[in-house]
């Protein structure tokens, strides 16, 4: 069997944003003091007259994309989540999301698998704070190819976007040659009857080896890729809900205000059924390896199967 290729989706985007330079002269990338982190700084080593290190000041770096944006250009500000949308979220709120600018915000390093960084630096808190903000596109790539595809999609989309990007490797599963990505639509890649795992990001790839897992016991699990949390793809999800009557939701990011909460709030609307929520409990991070952390907090394949068996009542 070959070994699984793994990347971090930080690589893929300073990767892309380079890669797409040439096809979309009106493309700058701005950084806070960040580039080798980010990874933007591949872009700033070919394209230096379109790269911008605005310091270690997000909030204005958020207000400088507000006005290059405003010039017809397509700004992507780039750090760490927890400053893009933490430290730099009333900027972000009233200064890109209120106008309805053209800015891209590439957030990496999300998630407790920032790792040793520790809880300062583990931001699951920042879909929850871009949800609430009118008009923001919420983008959450689950591995390299997925991660390229929402960096264009980004380009062409009109207005504010949100993408969130991780610093530890990830398997890589998706095929380049057929791999398609449409903003706010979900991906089912398992069909199942019996449940519905429903995950984001890194936790994609371990929703399907938990799905892998749970069908050597006989449950018949399907597993949905949900890359853009806002919009959701509310009627993959009633479908969803319709069809296996259980869902359960995987995200490196706290159970508040994140992708469990959009889905149980969409089939509250349309079927409602039980969700069962897998992510960050209301508590903080600490610092640690990135891998043991995620088995820690329960963000792994064998505790998506213990869970679901559990609400199966298996």
């Amino acid at each position: 069997m070959a070994d699984v290729i793994k990347k971090a989706t930080r690589e893929s985007y300073g990767e892309a944003l380079t890669a797409l330079a040439e096809k979309y002269p009106n493309l700058v990338v701005l950084d806070a003091d960040l580039a080798a982190a980010t990874k933007t700084g591949i872009f700033k080593k070919a394209y230096p007259d379109r790269f911008f290190d605005c310091g270690i000041a997000e909030a204005n770096m958020m207000g400088v994309a507000a006005g290059l944006a405003s010039t017809g250009l397509i700004p992507f500000a780039s750090t760490f989540a927890m400053f893009a949308a933490g430290r730099a979220y009333e900027i972000v709120r009233n200064s890109i999301g209120y106008p309805h600018l053209n800015v891209k915000i590439g957030a990496t390093h999300a998630g407790i698998s920032v790792g040793e960084d520790g809880a300062t630096h583990q931001c699951n808190e920042d879909i929850a704070l871009m949800r609430t903000i009118p008009g923001m596109t919420i983008l959450n790539p689950a591995d390299d190819i997925e991660a390229r595809a929402a960096v264009e999609a980004a380009i062409l989309h009109d207005g504010p976007v949100y993408l969130r990007f991780g610093r530890l490797a990830a398997p890589v599963f998706n095929d380049a040659a057929t791999y398609k990505f449409e903003i706010g639509k979900g991906i089912t890649l398992r069909e199942g009857t019996d449940v519905t795992i429903v995950a984001t990001g890194l936790m994609v790839s371990e929703a399907l080896a938990a799905a892998e897992q749970l069908s050597t016991e006989g449950i018949n699990a399907r597993v949905i890729n949900i890359h853009t949390i806002k919009p959701l793809d509310k009627e993959l999800i009633c479908k969803a809900a319709q069809e296996t009557g259980l869902i359960v939701t995987v995200e490196e990011h706290s159970v508040i205000g994140g992708l469990g909460s959009a889905v149980a709030e969409a089939v509250t609307e349309c079927c409602p059924v039980r969700v069962e929520k897998i992510g960050v409990n209301d508590v903080y991070g600490h610092s640690g390896p990135a891998v043991d952390l995620l088995k820690q907090f329960g963000l792994c394949a064998d505790n998506i199967a213990a869970v679901t068996k559990k609400v199966l009542g298996k």
